[in-house]
């Protein structure tokens, strides 16, 4: 990798909220790069719990450790939203592998949409493959703060305790 001509690659999501998960493929795929760029995502088909601004507050306030990646909100398809960065790789991660289906499929369509972007994808880590912001949203109005940092980061929690209120 060469300072000429760096490696960029996209890693995109709703981070809705970023999960240990997503820290995971984060701190792992900075690795793979010289430059990684954190694409949050805004899918207006699900009602999220943070706006793009509070989620990319959130995600640069989780990744500040890491030194070569950039947080940025983008709406539309992530393949132009890659293309428009000059990267040419996009980053996924794979949980259980169910996710496997969607994301081939979906990276099949990029494929058709720009043959010069390719997709990488990297199997989340066997502590962090069953965390969801489905599974957040379930157990945060009955975890204590110990246990839900066993998902979130513990910088977090109070923000994700301010949209799932305790019962």
């Amino acid at each position: 990798m060469s300072e000429e001509n760096p490696k960029v690659a996209v890693y995109t999501g709703s981070f809705d909220p970023v999960t240990l998960g997503h820290l995971n493929l984060i701190e792992r795929s900075s690795r793979l790069v010289d430059r990684l760029i954190i694409g949050i995502g805004t899918n207006d088909q699900k009602v999220g719990l943070f706006n793009a601004e509070e989620r990319v507050e959130l995600v640069r306030r989780v990744t500040k450790h890491v030194p070569n990646i950039d947080v940025l909100h983008f709406s539309g398809l992530a393949v132009d939203f890659v293309r428009s960065v000059n990267a040419r790789a996009m980053i996924r991660g794979i949980r259980p592998l169910t996710d496997i289906a969607g994301e081939f499929t979906m990276m099949m369509a990029n494929r058709k949409l720009d043959p010069g972007i390719e997709t990488v994808f990297l199997m989340a880590d066997e502590e962090y493959g069953h965390v969801s912001s489905s599974l957040l949203k379930q157990i945060t109005p009955l975890a204590g703060d110990d246990q839900l940092a066993k998902f979130v980061p513990r910088e977090i929690i109070a923000d994700v305790r301010s949209k799932i209120p305790s019962v």
